[in-house]
This record gives structure tokens, C-alpha cells and sequence, in this order.
């Protein structure tokens, strides 16, 4: 009887022991997901913010005394796995909050399964208005497109003294079509002529011909070419245009600065002028320096894309978040989140506003001699 009251005692210690580890293991790790094109048309940006999300992970391995784990998730460069991929990360993998998406559009498709999911989530490069728009568990490290459309309107009145403009963008792209409108708007009022955009001509992703819409611009004349669009796309746009003749001055968003825009436009994008978030030329904050320096390190002395600094950023402000929470409750850290003020990243200082976009400079870029250039540093009114 003793033997059997031994067995049962110590049969129930080990059950104990084995529930608590158990618990104990599961809050030995914080789980931060991970949403970005792997593979697909998009797959280049997507590995550039991954990228920085990795490096800084390194740099930064624990919050609150515990491990941070990385799930990554690839959403494929498509608007249906983007939703599955986020649902995967909030249902069966329990993140405690998320980063992505490179490519506004999946960012927009994984927006209403963050909010219902009540999970924080993180944008590096989104910059369409619409992302974070009506859902309070979106937020940003970039800027917003009303703000890069403005910053190359003038560009093109001020610097290159453009009367007349055209657009050619990718219309299946909602970060193209959003910047192109600002763009446009802002360009329209510049000049005080409702006519100055002489064309706006539109391709869908993946398109591989463009000399139906480039036969067009080009009868219009314009002073300047806006247009954006993904890396691959632009590239094959600006190669094509070169090879009609068109010599004017071709410019576009921050999608460009990839190396696959520069391997396949060539010596055809050399001059191509576009707007970006960080130069590498100009190191903002202490953070900055730290970033540069470690990615230099693990790369060869090569210099990182402005994307992959918003991506180390868009980490090491979550888990900035987590600290001030002192939890890892997603509605404290989304609370902690919407508070941000002056916190130093890699890419500058990041405020967030009202509709949690951070308010950001802009840098101005130019492709010369086979590399992305610093021009200028533009400021938000």
C-alpha cells in the first residue's frame, strides 16, 4: 500500500514538473511574425526588409528578460497568400505581434485579420495611406505616399523645371496608382495648369512589353516621365524608353532601389532620379551608425537598401513597445506603439501621428555610375 501511495505521489510530482516546464517554455519565447514576399514578382524587396529584420534580431535577442523568436511567413507576392500567410501567423502560430509587408497591396490584405486578430502590427516600406487607414493595430516606420508624390512634384517643377508631365504607372500596383494620383495632383498644382499631365498611360504587373504606352507619352512630349512601379517593371519601362529615343528625364518612388532595378535596366536607368527613405552618406542617429556598421560587417563592407534600415527599425520598435509595456499583451504593446515619439532607428527619428504614419524626411536618390547616389534630403512642411 505504501509502494502504491509512493508510485501515485511521485507520478503526480512528475506531471506537475512536466506542466510547468512546459508553461515555463512557452514564455521562455517571444514570437514576432514575420510577413514578407519571399518569392513572386516581389520577392527582391521582400528579402531586403527581411534582411534588417534578421540583422537586428541579432543585435537585439531578448526582450523582457526573454528570447525573440522570428516566424517568417511568405506571402508570395499575391493578395490571397498575403491573407493567408498573416491568418497563419495570428491563429496557429500565436505572434505577439507582426512586420511586413513590402508591397502596399499585401499589406492592405492582411489589415483586417491583424485588426479582428487584435495583433500590433508593423509596416516597413508600405507607404500607401490606405494600410493603416481606419485600422488602429496598423502602423509605420515609413512615410506615406501624399507626402513622396509632393516630394517628386517638385523635384520635377524646381529642379528640372518640367511645364508638362507624364505618367506611366502600374495599375494593378495600388502603391503605383496611389503615388501617381499624388503625384499628378501636386504636379497640376505647381504649374496652376489642370492640363500639365500631358499622358497617363498603364501597364499590369508582370507586362514585359511597354511600346504601346511609351508610343504614347512620347507624342505628348513631356518635359518628364513619372513613373512607378516595381523594380522589375520600371527597369524594363526606362530600358525600353531609352532604346525609342525618349531622352527626357524618367523619375519614380522608392521601389527602385534595388539591385535587381539596376541588373536589369542596365546603363538605361543611368540618371534615373526616385525617392527614398535612407542614405547611407547621411547616418541620422547613433542607431544608424550601429546598423551600418554591423550590416558592413556581415556583408563585405557593402552598403545596405534604405528598406532593409525600415525593416531593422520596425523591429527594434516593437520590441521598444514590448519594454514600455513591461508585456507581452498585444493591446498594451499596440497602446505603447501609438505613443511614439522621437524614437531613434536607423533611418532617422520616427514619430508616429494620428493615423500611425511616422512623420519622416525623404531622401532623393540618383542612379550614377551603376550605384545609387545621395542628392538631397527633403523635409515634410
Amino acid at each position: 500500500m505504501k509502494r502504491t501511495v509512493f508510485l501515485i505521489a511521485a507520478s503526480l510530482l512528475l506531471l506537475s514538473l512536466a506542466v510547468f516546464t512546459c508553461f515555463a517554455g512557452t514564455n521562455e519565447v517571444i514570437k514576432i511574425g514575420v510577413f514578407e514576399p519571399m518569392t513572386g514578382a516581389n520577392a527582391g524587396g521582400g528579402q531586403l526588409e527581411v534582411d534588417g529584420i534578421i540583422l537586428a534580431n541579432k543585435l537585439y535577442p531578448t526582450v523582457l528578460g526573454k528570447k525573440v523568436e522570428l516566424v517568417i511567413a511568405d506571402n508570395k507576392s499575391d493578395k490571397v497568400e498575403a491573407a493567408t500567410a498573416a491568418a497563419r501567423l495570428v491563429e496557429k502560430d500565436k505572434v505577439t505581434a507582426i512586420i511586413g509587408s513590402w508591397g502596399s497591396s499585401l499589406s492592405m490584405a492582411a489589415g483586417d485579420i491583424v485588426k479582428k486578430g487584435k495583433v500590433p502590427t508593423v509596416g516597413a516600406s508600405c507607404t500607401n495611406p490606405l494600410v493603416t487607414q481606419g485600422n488602429e493595430f496598423y502602423f509605420r516606420v515609413c512615410f506615406i505616399d501624399p507626402f513622396q508624390g509632393t516630394v517628386m512634384a517638385n523635384y520635377a517643377f524646381s529642379k528640372l523645371k518640367a511645364k508638362k508631365a507624364a505618367i506611366i504607372q502600374e495599375v494593378s500596383n495600388d502603391y503605383a496608382v496611389g503615388l501617381a494620383k499624388f503625384f499628378g495632383d501636386s504636379f497640376k498644382k505647381l504649374t496652376k495648369n489642370p492640363k500639365s499631365i500631358v499622358a497617363i498611360s498603364n501597364y499590369n504587373t508582370g507586362d514585359q512589353d511597354f511600346s504601346a504606352q511609351l508610343t504614347n507619352v512620347m507624342s505628348k512630349n513631356p518635359d518628364v516621365i513619372f513613373a512607378p512601379g516595381n523594380f522589375t517593371e520600371s527597369a524594363l519601362v526606362i530600358s525600353q524608353a531609352r532604346k525609342l529615343g525618349i531622352k527626357c528625364p524618367i523619375i519614380g518612388g522608392d521601389t527602385w532601389e534595388t539591385q535587381h532595378f539596376l541588373d536589369i535596366g542596365k546603363s538605361d536607368v543611368e540618371g534615373a532620379v526616385f525617392s527614398t527613405f535612407f542614405a547611407t552618406e547621411k547616418p541620422i542617429t547613433k542607431e544608424s551608425q550601429k546598423f551600418l556598421t554591423a550590416y558592413r560587417e556581415a556583408n563585405k563592407g557593402n552598403d545596405p537598401a534604405a528598406v532593409t534600415a525600415l525593416g531593422y527599425d520596425a523591429y527594434i520598435l516593437i520590441l521598444d513597445a514590448i519594454k514600455r509595456a513591461g508585456s507581452t499583451d498585444r493591446v498594451k504593446i499596440r497602446e505603447q506603439l501609438a505613443k511614439t515619439k522621437d524614437f531613434p532607428g536607423a533611418a532617422g527619428f520616427i514619430t508616429l501621428d494620428e493615423n500611425r504614419n511616422a512623420v519622416k524626411n525623404a531622401v532623393i536618390k540618383q542612379v550614377k555610375n551603376g550605384k545609387f547616389v545621395y542628392l538631397d534630403t527633403i523635409q515634410p512642411k
